[in-house]
């Protein structure tokens, strides 16, 4: 089984998250889930957005890596909930042990240099998703794969953005338990 490393979105560290989190640990994982908004939650995703523009990128990438370098050694899967995604999708890139980059509903951009050996990447996405617009996965898969990414792309007709959080009026039941299903499944192979 795997350590996944699971980092929040925008809204912060909410009740979906330890949710999920608990859903990896009952399928075996053991799972880390730092709070890099260290307390704060919001209630909107503009409200998180300023939230995340107050720290900042610099400063979240550092509570990141802070918080998960004491596990590196033993090859972390990263995983992300949309902003969360873009976290660990960084991460992942700059860790040579990364064993697996799970994402859902976010990604982020990826440098020119990027590259890994092989890493087992998995992207869960709505279609369409304002945050995710097409064109913009299509770019990201193909950088992702010259990196060497070896990448899988499930995405879910109709699913608001961060569908698979119960408690916000994106949910969609279905797409979320397709995702958790294919996901677990992703996991058992690392």
């Amino acid at each position: 089984m795997a350590t996944v490393v699971l980092f929040h979105s925008a809204y912060g560290l909410r009740p979906a998250v330890h949710s999920a989190a608990e859903r990896l640990r009952a399928a075996g994982h053991q799972v880390l889930v730092p709070d890099l908004y260290e307390g704060r939650q919001a209630a909107t995703v503009e409200e998180g957005m300023v939230i995340k523009d107050e720290i900042g990128r610099d400063e979240l990438l550092r509570r990141a890596i802070t918080k998960t370098a004491p596990h590196s050694s033993e090859g972390l899967v990263y995983a992300g909930f949309s902003l969360g995604g873009s976290v660990a999708q960084t991460l992942a890139l700059g860790d040579e042990k990364a064993r697996g980059l799970l994402l859902f509903h976010g990604t982020s951009d990826i440098a020119d240099d990027a590259a890994v050996d092989e890493l087992p990447v998995q992207l869960h996405v709505a279609d369409p998703d304002p945050f995710e617009p097409h064109d913009w996965l299509s770019a990201w898969y193909l950088r992702m794969v010259r990196a060497g990414a070896e990448v899988e792309v499930y995405s879910y007709p109709g699913a608001g953005h961060i569908y698979t959080d119960p408690e916000l009026d994106d949910h969609d039941a279905e797409a979320a338990a397709q995702t958790w299903h294919t996901a677990l499944a992703f996991l058992s192979e690392l």
